[in-house]
């Protein structure tokens, strides 16, 4: 579909996914797991943000922020999951050029979010275990209101800039998106002018915060294991310890290195079957967002202690 006006200035107005074009004629066999997995992160996410809201016990900082989190990842699975579903089971596979660049801007903010919470969370545990004396004055309201300037400041400028620049350029080739929702490059990749400036904005966000956000990750989860092997008087103690650390490291390393295949394999013309780049979008997508009630909440014995407390038959009155 093309806007109306002069063929060298025409550019379309609406595109059409063809995210997995070897499971074309059976593509709606992908409908079950993924609305399996839009529903484990509506019900796990959905029940852990109830459970910390209405438990006194986890209004602490830490729990604040997987609450926080868990927020993100059900905005984040709404933004792609329904519209998915709908292509899946209805062939409604069309979108115009300003619902994909919101969707766009969408998945990327959220996604940068959850960069900066993940960042956040492994924060609040170093200060809590190698700065504990310290740890009301580290992470206290100020500094949340802080963070959380911080996080929509940076996120919301780099994410503005990243899609201003794909919704200034023309689309005159072909209007089928090789994925499935509209990720940046892939909608950058379909324009007929020059994209250099796209592109180095897409290798910029890379740089902003899997640059940044995975370097000082791994430095506090290192810092963390450190003190605690230094201070744990057994090897159950540092077996633990290391199970946990793993555990958060395994399922942030998985976000991030998805995350930024997907995302540089366009940048770098790194030739990825269509299906396997929309196969690892959706992972990128869903999958932190169904773990992670898993490993931040019923790994965690505060939560797990919380959950006992809420299904235990209350005593009526004598």
């Amino acid at each position: 579909m093309l806007a109306p006006g002069s063929p060298g200035n025409s550019s379309h107005s609406s595109f059409v996914f063809r995210g997995f074009p070897a499971l074309r004629q059976h593509r709606w066999l992908l409908a079950l797991p993924v609305s399996a997995s839009y529903l484990a992160v509506l019900l796990g996410n959905g029940a852990l943000l109830h459970l910390i809201r209405r438990s006194a016990s986890l209004h602490a900082p830490m729990y604040l922020l997987v609450g926080a989190l868990c927020v993100v990842d059900v905005l984040s699975a709404s933004a792609v999951a329904p519209g998915l579903l709908l292509g899946l089971a209805l062939g409604r596979d069309r979108i115009s050029l300003a619902g994909c660049l919101a969707q766009m801007f969408s998945t990327h903010f959220l996604s940068s979010l959850e960069s900066t919470l993940l960042l956040a969370m492994a924060l609040d545990r170093y200060a809590a275990i190698c700065r504990p004396l310290r740890y009301s004055e580290l992470v206290g309201a100020p500094a949340a209101a802080k963070l959380l300037l911080f996080a929509l400041l940076r996120s919301g400028s780099v994410m503005a800039t990243l899609v201003a620049l794909a919704g200034s350029l023309r689309f005159c080739g072909s209007d089928a998106i090789r994925h499935c929702y509209c990720d940046h490059m892939a909608l950058v990749s379909l324009a007929c002018g020059d994209t250099e400036a796209s592109g180095a904005a897409g290798l910029a966000v890379i740089v902003c915060f899997v640059g940044v956000d995975i370097p000082l990750i791994v430095l506090s989860y290192v810092k963390i294991l450190s003190a605690v092997f230094r201070a744990a008087a057994g090897g159950e103690e540092r077996r633990k310890a290391l199970h946990t650390c793993g555990t958060h490291l395994m399922v942030m390393m998985c976000f991030y290195l998805v995350g930024s295949v997907s995302f540089l394999s366009r940048n770098l013309n790194i030739p990825i079957p269509t299906d396997a780049n929309s196969a690892m979008g959706l992972l990128y997508i869903l999958l932190p967002a169904t773990a992670n009630p898993l490993v931040y909440g019923a790994r965690t014995a505060q939560i797990r202690s919380a959950v006992l407390r809420a299904l235990r038959p209350r005593k009526g009155p004598r």
